[in-house]
């Protein structure tokens, strides 16, 4: 049997990480700005995190959800004070694509309605809902493309309100920062329309900060900036730095119904330990306000490069908007440079670096980056 080809692959193989760092079979050292699709939140093999999923895995390491673990609700507790809703409800799945789904589905459990609004540029999974709702008609297949989504441009309040008038609106599905679409922020005015339009139409606000959340903006999550409170809350990737991981934050306004929702694999008894440690390293590394300081220190020496267009982003969540195509770029940033960055479009070079980068390190990337650019 062979792989299904579906991952255009560099030739090269990650066997070993440290903190920024990963090493390849062949012994080459590389700066990691990327994370691996910002998993990594508090860096790769982080000793305490290590520990934490070693003591629990020789205790056990899974049973089913028909039982108790105590370890969830602990996480709800934790999670709860560290990001501010602690009087939200916590559900524990996967992927990110599955806490899409089923926020979605909560949704439309709760209000009746069946139409969705996403937004232009938007990436929210590839399951049948988090596909539909996603702005790439290349990878909806025939049999997602079922139920009705309306895809709206970012930052206009007056075409939302437009959908909303005609009632049949059950959510509308924004990310806190866009990541696939390029690294595309939200206006905080308009995050606080959206929020009140919500309110107004009975519709349910769903902020998807599975890669823009956990500290990456340099805020927990990155809607805080505009001080909103959203229905329902998805996150995944850094939640257990790379141990398969997701949830859906619930508010009050939900009531919970003994199957309405279900889940083998969600919230064992290891993704659990990996994720409170995850928590306990960010908060005794103060790496939220890691990722807010350097970031900004990044994100003010790229501005003053010569060969970039626009930067954009929060924190440790910056996008890069060359003149020129990227993909040469990465190229050399990969194989020349010894440096793992990510892409949206052929124009935009993302930077989703662990949380724990030092300014050292973030200096150390700037001057691989002006070489790569010539």
């Amino acid at each position: 049997m062979k792989m299904f080809d579906v991952f255009p692959l560099f030739p090269i193989e990650i066997v070993k990480g440290q903190g920024c760092r990963v090493w390849d079979a062949a012994g080459n050292e590389y700066l990691d700005l990327y994370g691996g699709h910002a998993v990594i939140s508090v860096g790769h093999s982080h000793p305490a995190y290590v520990k934490a999923i070693t003591e629990q895995l020789n205790r056990l390491g899974f049973y089913s959800n028909s039982v108790l673990n105590s370890l969830q609700p602990q996480l709800a507790d934790r999670l709860g004070r560290a990001c501010g809703y602690d009087d939200y409800a916590l559900f524990l799945i996967n992927t990110g694509a599955e806490a899409n789904e089923n926020a979605l589905k909560l949704a439309s459990f709760h209000n009746g309605k069946p139409r969705v609004a996403a937004f232009r540029k938007a990436f929210h999974g590839r399951t049948s809902a988090a596909v539909r709702v996603t702005d790439n008609p290349k990878i909806i297949a025939p049999i997602n493309a079922g139920f009705p989504v309306t895809y709206l441009p970012l930052d206009d309040a007056g075409a939302l309100e437009d959908e909303l008038k005609k009632g049949d609106l059950s959510s509308v599905i924004i990310e806190g920062i866009q990541g696939v679409g390029g690294i595309r922020i939200p206006s905080d005015g308009f995050l606080r329309e959206v929020r009140a339009l919500c309110t107004r139409y009975d519709a349910v606000l769903i902020l998807d900060e599975i890669q823009s959340g956990y500290g990456r903006s340099g805020k927990f999550f990155a809607h805080q900036y505009a001080g909103i409170r959203p229905d329902l809350i998805t996150v995944a990737k850094g939640i257990a730095n790379g141990f398969p991981m997701a949830a859906v934050l619930i508010s009050p306004l939900f009531k919970a119904e003994h199957g309405m929702l279900g889940t083998t694999f969600g919230g064992n008894h290891l993704a659990c330990a990996a994720a409170l440690s995850v928590l306990d390293i960010m908060a005794s590394e103060r790496l939220i306000e890691n990722a807010e300081r350097v970031g900004a220190f990044l994100t003010g020496a790229l501005r003053e490069m010569p060969g970039i267009r626009e930067v954009r982003g929060r924190g440790l969540m910056i996008g890069m908007e060359l003149e020129a195509p990227v993909g040469e770029i990465r190229k050399k940033l990969l194989f020349e440079e010894k440096v793992f960055t990510g892409v949206a479009g052929a124009d935009t070079i993302r930077l989703l670096p662990p949380l724990c980068l030092t300014q050292a390190e973030a200096e150390d990337f700037l001057a691989r980056f002006r070489r790569a650019l010539g």
